[in-house]
């Protein structure tokens, strides 16, 4: 996989039937906590009230494509030295490296970008090795098990918490 045609950028409206064709797919939104998206309305609607106005929520794009994505929220107050990552890519580019040089690419840049930053954290639920394996590979830290942590999809789940933090260095 050649790492010159992975970039991150912002949203677009017309990031539209890209999107459509992986929020679509239940198999990429399995362990994320929203919904598959259905149709071309849903999609735009999405795009336009979420991801764009979004802080730190970037497309993962492939030759300019949008085949998933990358989001940073920063919690507030006295907490605002951590932030929360999320992240998917479309299961068509899975086990290719493109989740794990975009992962780079977001850690390398988000640290600047967020001055008083000192440490993002990844969720991952037990089940879903191939995030755990991509953050591992970025040098994320597995911290421990949070057991009956959170909901997704309904059910009450165990989640793996991963750190990186400012002074940490990507693999």
């Amino acid at each position: 996989m050649d790492p010159s045609r992975i970039r991150l950028r912002p949203f677009k409206l017309s990031d539209v039937d890209d999107f459509l064709k992986w929020a679509i797919d239940d198999r990429v939104t399995r362990y994320l906590r929203w919904n598959s998206i259905t149709t071309r309305e849903e999609a735009l609607q999405y795009l336009e009230k979420v991801a764009i106005p979004h802080p730190w929520r970037r497309s993962i794009c492939f030759d300019d494509r949008s085949i998933g994505y990358i989001s940073i929220w920063q919690y507030s107050g006295d907490d605002r030295c951590r932030a929360h990552l999320g992240y998917a890519v479309a299961a068509d580019y899975w086990g290719k490296g493109i989740a794990t040089v975009a992962l780079k690419m977001a850690v390398s840049i988000v640290f600047d970008e967020i001055p008083e930053l000192a440490r993002l954290e990844a969720l991952v639920e037990t089940e879903n090795m191939g995030s755990q394996r991509v953050v591992e590979k970025v040098g994320f830290m597995k911290e421990g098990l949070l057991r009956k942590y959170g909901y997704c999809k309904g059910q009450l789940r165990d989640f793996v918490i991963y750190s990186f933090l400012s002074t940490d260095k990507a693999m």
